[in-house]
């Protein structure tokens, strides 16, 4: 991708991704400039990838995020393939595959997404890509069902948003102390007990803590201080999914032992885009975190699975759904294992969901 291919690459993004009528907004070109010509972590051989029809005319993009791994010692080069999209693919069938395979050409080691569809995940199946079960899961944990219908309704029918109100009353008569744990929702102070204290972090802490806590994995992000910061800046920007909750979560002598960070509003379904935690205390994160959203008010929370946290939600009355797919590609095969054991540090900061094109708003 080249400058003079922003503005066809917005309004595809628009059109396909965004499925919006309206021009692309002056911000959203910005950002894919900012984003795709100058990512985080630059690498020259590395770039977004775009398809030209005969007329040369742009009709298809993957948006590509270089980074790079760490793994038994030695440094490897990765790409994140997001936003993928054609223009007009009954025209040109192939357009889809043709960007697929010369993204996986490229000079990486790795080449991976984390929000395949299930038409891509096909293509990527077909082009020997790995689909990761783990990875792939995307959680549901509902705290205030009345309201978690409204909020779902109102998603659907704007109208129905002033049925919210009327919903507050029954969840607290379902909510209320000493009601058995239920699947649909939670009794007041459920959490409250197994919770740990949690602090809010800011940018500085928030960047040691992912640094911290990914070193558990054997194979990790290797970032640069810049990279991260600016990666750790850009997701507090999320307008559509509310306000940003990004806490680091102690134990009793104050060590931190955990870090989650979601955005949401009170009455609004909240969502989780990095649960990061100490081996064995995953439980007690994920307790902190479902006792800091019941408390301000959230009616669920969602977000993306990793295999350790899918272990630990288990019993803690979690719904599983797969609505896109985690792929890795790999050159040499023997760099599966960490993805296939659950060793892999992946989705979330290693990945693409940090970026504002997942859940902000451009003017």
């Amino acid at each position: 991708m080249e400058q003079d291919d922003i503005s066809a690459v917005a309004e595809m993004f628009q059109r396909i991704l965004r499925k919006r009528r309206s021009p692309a907004p002056h911000g959203m070109r910005d950002y894919l400039r900012k984003l795709f010509l100058d990512p985080p972590r630059r690498d020259n051989d590395i770039r977004s990838l775009v398809h030209l029809r005969e007329d040369g005319q742009v009709n298809g993009f993957m948006g590509v995020l270089p980074m790079r791994f760490t793994y038994r010692g030695e440094t490897l080069r990765s790409a994140i393939g997001g936003s993928f999209m054609v223009d007009g693919h009954e025209g040109d069938p192939y357009a889809g595959a043709r960007l697929l395979r010369a993204f996986q050409s490229g000079p990486q080691d790795l080449s991976l997404t984390e929000t395949a569809n299930d038409v891509s995940t096909a293509m990527w199946r077909k082009l020997r890509g790995t689909n990761l079960t783990g990875y792939s899961l995307e959680w549901l944990r509902i705290l205030r069902p009345a309201g978690f219908m409204a909020a779902i309704a109102a998603d659907a029918f704007a109208p129905a948003a002033l049925a919210r109100p009327l919903a507050r009353p029954l969840d607290a008569l379902l909510r209320r102390r000493g009601a058995p744990p239920q699947w649909t929702h939670v009794a007041d102070g459920e959490f409250a007990q197994r919770a740990l204290i949690s602090e809010e972090a800011d940018t500085a802490e928030t960047m040691s803590l992912i640094r911290t806590f990914a070193s558990t994995f054997a194979l990790r992000p290797e970032w640069s201080e810049s990279e991260l910061e600016r990666m750790v800046i850009e997701a507090q920007r999320k307008a559509n999914y509310g306000t940003m909750v990004r806490r680091k979560v102690l134990a009793r002598g104050g060590k931190p032992v955990g870090f989650f960070i979601y955005y949401g509003n009170r009455g609004g379904i909240g969502r989780v885009i990095q649960i990061l935690s100490v081996p064995g205390h995953e439980g007690s994160v994920l307790d902190t975190m479902l006792d800091d959203a019941t408390q301000r008010g959230l009616v669920a929370l969602r977000g993306r699975g990793q295999p350790a946290l899918v272990n630990a939600m288990l019993g803690r009355r979690f719904a599983f759904v797969h609505a896109s797919s985690s792929i890795v590609y790999a050159k040499d095969k023997a760099l599966l294992e960490p993805f296939v054991a659950g060793q892999a540090f992946f989705n979330g900061f290693a990945g693409e969901s940090w970026s504002r094109l997942l859940g902000d708003r451009f003017d």
